[in-house]
């Protein structure tokens, strides 16, 4: 899984970074996250504000702070969508 957090590096985009490092931590899924601070790099995701949040290269929020639930949804949803084996 690889986890992008758009911003510029405010208060909002570091405790988007701390809520999705903390829920991966209580999940014990592996995950790459990384900061986005350039606009030029996070304009590919046509976020309409910051912070963003990029999931598996899919924009999942922009303009706001998910909670602790809405992370949790996000980071499991396409491991509950992979087909069994």
């Amino acid at each position: 899984m690889y986890i992008k957090v758009l911003g510029p590096g405010c208060v909002n985009c570091e405790l988007v970074e701390r809520r999705i490092w903390k829920v991966l931590s209580e999940l014990k899924i592996p995950a790459t996250v990384e900061r986005v601070t350039e606009w030029g790099d996070q304009s590919r995701y046509r976020p309409m504000a910051t912070p963003g949040l990029v999931i598996d290269e899919r924009l999942v929020s922009a303009g706001w702070v998910p909670d602790r639930q809405e992370l949790t949804w996000w980071i499991l949803r396409p491991i509950m969508m992979m087909p069994f084996q």
